[in-house]
C-alpha cells in the first residue's frame, strides 16, 4: 500500500512539473522566430524573483512603423525598456499568441503602454531567446520582434 502510494505521489509530482516547465519554455509552438508561434525552441527564460530587477540592457521603441529595432541581445540579468512613440496603445507580449507565458518576464514587467508612455521588462534570470508581439495587433509583422539573452 505505502509503495502505491510512493510511486502515485512521484506519477503526479512528475506531471506537475512537466506542466510547470512547459509553461516557462520560451517560444515553442512552431513559426519562424519572430512570428507568434516562434521564438526560441523550448529555452527556459525565466523572471527574477519579484521586482524588475537588472538595468535595461536595450531599449526597443514603438512608432506606427513597428518596433525598433526588432531584434535586441542583452545580458543575463539585464531587461529591456520599450518606449511607446506610437499615437496608439500597444500591448507587447511574449510568444506563442493568444496563450503568451513563454517568457514571464515580458509578462510580468510590461502589460499595456499608452501613447508616449515607457515600461521595462523583469530582468532575464537565464540564456535563451523570446519572442514577442503586439497582443492588439498580433498579425502585424512590424510589431513583432525578439530578444536575445546571453
Amino acid at each position: 500500500m505505502r509503495r502505491q502510494r510512493s510511486a502515485r505521489s512521484l506519477v503526479i509530482l512528475g506531471s506537475v512539473v512537466g506542466v510547470l516547465a512547459g509553461s516557462f519554455a520560451c517560444g515553442g509552438g512552431g513559426g519562424s522566430p519572430t512570428s507568434p508561434g516562434g521564438g526560441g525552441g523550448g529555452v527556459t527564460v525565466i523572471s527574477s524573483d519579484g521586482g524588475t530587477g537588472g538595468a535595461s540592457g536595450a531599449t526597443v521603441t514603438i512608432t506606427s512603423s513597428g518596433v525598433s529595432p526588432s531584434s535586441v541581445t542583452v545580458a543575463v540579468g539585464q531587461s529591456v525598456t520599450f518606449i511607446n512613440n506610437d499615437s496608439r496603445s500597444h500591448q507587447i507580449a511574449s510568444n506563442p499568441h493568444p496563450q503568451h507565458g513563454s517568457c514571464p518576464s515580458i509578462e510580468a514587467g510590461l502589460a499595456t503602454l499608452a501613447p508616449g508612455q515607457t515600461r521595462t521588462t523583469h530582468a532575464f534570470a537565464n540564456g535563451g531567446t523570446c519572442g514577442y508581439h503586439d497582443h492588439l495587433d498580433d498579425s502585424n509583422r512590424a510589431l513583432q520582434g525578439t530578444i536575445a539573452i546571453q
